[in-house]
């Protein structure tokens, strides 16, 4: 079983959300990626700037002064030492990492390369809350990256107060001031910079909810044409002098229009001239028939007239029929609104008059759209094979607000369950049940199946459990 949905609609719409999400995803992807280095320099930028103005305003104060500067400046995510010992030589390598390289080029910036400048990546130990040192700023611990491995020839370095000892990547600059005293800086990032850009994901989210609605938009307004082609061909099979498609919208869309209107055109043209020719066959057999039942008047044998006038009477009922059948393809005839409840009234009372028993059961609600004298055709040959092979019709309505259901029943011998499809075909007959010895054409059950689909709707034949035969009409309303 395919996962893939089934309408083109669907799937247009599946593959555009898809390559859109997954583009959007790529998108942000790439944007945080980027983000986060912008906003790692930004804030490197920002920690050396201030290191340098640290550095320049502790060369203008006294050695006093300095251990009350550095008391205040010590604070969250900076901490200052002024007797820290020199980093060894191991741990300045660190210098060469690319963070560390681009944090030293942004101090030398600002406070000039004849400064002696000496800058080191490291770890946080997590666990280690501040504590004052001796220089004024907190005794840290700080863990070089060499150190890192399991050597302990790194003493501990600053920390700054973050909290309760939260791991991370430290910057640990040792600046010289001008009177040799030796500064160090422990700095890190701020948090600030882990938290989600929760604007960006909103613009993300508008985004792609407007490019989603365009999308259903322009896929709806692409695949619109092909539904409206297809509803056309399905009642091009009930009514082939349906009105015409517009032909208009993009070129392809016209164009399919375009030959969808040809075609309609020479199928309509093709079945009219056919339908002519054989009706006019039909009508004109009319007149030699006539000639014939007045030359039957004059035979003396009695005996051998009864079978002339039997074998005319049934080439009139025959003729009759198949003009019926071409009327019935023929839909010229105007929808309008139509009693039902009235036309089965007519129907069986004109069936009274002739022996036959009808009962009506329900009743339409309303008046139904369609094309009364086809209906009534209809109808009538439904009631009448079933008067003739059931001695009885008892006629069922359901009137539904999407449909009206007619529901014909008789009590005659039904007909074998493979033949209940093949009945509707002209001239289509069933031996023994049925046959031409009562009187049929074989044209009643075409006739009716023909005006039924004309007006949208379909008929069956089912066996009844309690024996008999039962026809069901069902016409659909707004049609």
């Amino acid at each position: 079983m395919s996962l893939l949905p089934r309408s083109l609609f669907s799937r247009l719409t599946l593959v555009l959300l898809g390559g859109l999400l997954v583009a959007q995803l790529l998108s942000f992807a790439i944007h945080m990626h980027d983000r986060g280095e912008l906003l790692a320099q930004a804030s490197g930028m920002q920690s050396a700037q201030r290191i340098a103005d640290i550095v320049n305003l502790l060369d203008t104060l006294t050695p006093a002064e300095r251990q009350k500067i550095v008391r205040v400046l010590a604070a969250p995510p900076l901490a200052v030492s002024l007797d820290r010992p020199l980093l060894p030589p191991a741990d300045v390598e660190s210098e060469s990492g690319a963070r560390a390289l681009f944090f030293a080029t942004m101090l030398r910036r600002y406070l000039g390369n004849e400064r002696p400048l000496t800058v080191a990546m490291a770890v946080a130990r997590p666990g280690y809350a501040n504590k004052p040192g001796p220089g004024g700023g907190g005794a840290g611990m700080y863990a070089p990256r060499r150190a890192e491995e399991g050597g302990e020839s790194a003493p501990p370095m600053m920390r700054h107060g973050g909290g309760g000892g939260g791991g991370g990547l430290v910057f640990v600059a040792q600046v010289a001031l001008r009177d040799g005293t030796l500064a160090t800086f422990d700095t890190r990032p701020p948090q600030a910079t882990e938290h989600w850009p929760y604007r960006l994901l909103a613009s993300i989210l508008l985004l792609l909810v407007a490019v989603i609605v365009v999308s259903l938009i322009a896929v709806r307004w692409a695949t619109r044409p092909l539904k409206t082609l297809a509803d056309a061909a399905d009642e091009l099979g009930r009514n082939i002098n349906r009105p015409p498609l517009a032909e208009q919208g993009p070129t392809e869309v016209l164009r399919a229009a375009r030959a969808f209107n040809t075609m309609q055109s020479r199928l309509a043209g093709y079945l009219r001239e056919r339908t002519q020719v054989l009706a006019a066959m039909s009508h004109d057999l009319k007149t030699p028939i006539t000639r014939l039942r007045l030359r039957t008047e004059l035979l003396q044998d009695e005996q051998l007239r009864d079978k002339f006038e039997r074998d005319l009477r049934e080439m009139e009922a025959m003729v009759a029929s198949a003009l019926d059948f071409l009327r019935g393809m023929d839909n010229g005839e105007p929808v309008r609104p139509v009693d039902i409840n009235a036309l089965l009234e007519s129907l069986q009372a004109d069936l009274r008059e002739t022996g036959g028993l009808v009962t009506l059961e329900g009743r339409a609600a309303g008046p139904y759209p369609g094309r009364p004298q086809a209906l009534k055709r209809c109808l009538a040959n439904l009631l009448e094979n079933a008067i003739k092979y059931g001695k009885s019709a008892s006629v069922v309505v359901d009137d539904g607000k999407d449909r009206l259901q007619i529901s014909i029943l008789d009590e005659g011998p039904g007909i074998p369950p493979e033949h209940l499809d093949r009945v509707f075909e002209p001239y289509y007959r069933v031996e023994g049940s049925r046959s031409r010895d009562t009187g049929g054409t074989g044209l009643g059950l075409a006739i009716a199946k023909n005006v039924v689909e004309l007006h949208g709707g379909r008929i069956e034949l089912k066996n009844r459990p309690e024996g008999g035969l039962e026809a069901v009409l069902v016409l659909p309303r707004g049609n």
